[in-house]
């Protein structure tokens, strides 16, 4: 009888334990419009303040007691909060925040047709003689060669002006991918800095063709989602750089 009593008395004693149990927890997280899988999401326990990140694939895994209350949380998104029951798994759905990503700080640099301007200002005779016009004439004394035209078009001093110009224009293509996808706006989107940064740079450099008619968050979704694509391959680094060419254009004093 002393036995069963004792028996009675510890069951009483440990079933508050038993009812605070720790449980393990498993589940994804999603963009909610999208249905991609987020990762580099911050899932705190606010009971116990601690709290871990999930992987690249959305994936996660923690322990828990029931009654846990946990928030999740990640840049340009609204954060989520959920009661743990009895459940082993989970689904969560971000919702992407937009206007969270105006707060964006834009560092001042020169307008790509500013400095286009400037270099035909510097180098107007070159770009003279790249478009020299048309290479027949009518006057008063009727149709004839226009030789400023066909000196602009076989001399070599013609040709080297067109290269020059087809050079600028190559320039000025770089200039407005440099303007729109910048390390400042990369880092305050996804957190990259240092070798890091300077990587994702190279490789997800976006085109002239994408950049001149992309908007603003459509340049915003890109880089998120390159971002994505990094994070799989966190060792990927781009080939050595080749060597810059140099042309030798004098500039008009």
């Amino acid at each position: 009888m002393k036995i069963l009593v004792r028996i009675f008395i510890l069951c009483c004693m440990l079933s508050p334990a038993l009812l605070y149990a720790q449980q393990s927890l498993e589940g994804i997280v999603y963009d909610k419009d999208s249905k991609r899988r987020l990762g580099e999401v911050q899932i705190r326990n606010l009971n116990t303040q601690k709290y871990i990140y999930n992987d690249a694939r959305g994936e996660f895994k923690t322990s828990v007691h029931a009654g846990d209350v946990l928030v999740f949380k990640k840049m340009g998104y609204f954060s989520d909060t959920v009661v743990v029951n009895n459940q082993s798994a989970l689904i969560v759905n971000l919702k992407e925040n937009v206007s969270n990503i105006e707060t964006v700080t834009v560092i001042g640099r020169k307008n790509p047709d500013d400095v286009l301007n400037e270099i035909k200002r510097d180098y107007g005779k070159a770009f003279e003689l790249a478009k020299p016009g048309e290479l027949f004439s009518v006057g008063m004394t009727g149709a004839g060669l226009n030789i400023n035209s066909l000196y602009g078009m076989i001399s070599k001093e013609g040709k080297d002006a067109r290269r020059f110009t087809q050079f600028i224009g190559k320039l000025h293509e770089e200039n407005i991918i440099d303007f729109n996808f910048t390390p400042e706006l990369v880092h305050s989107l996804v957190g990259l800095e240092g070798d890091d940064l300077k990587a994702f740079m190279q490789l997800f450099r976006p085109t002239y063709e994408f950049v001149s008619t992309a908007n603003y968050y459509q340049m915003v979704k890109y880089i998120k989602s390159k971002y994505e694509v990094f994070k799989l391959h966190p060792n990927l680094r781009p080939l050595r750089e080749l060597p810059d060419i140099q042309l030798d254009v004098k500039k008009e004093n």
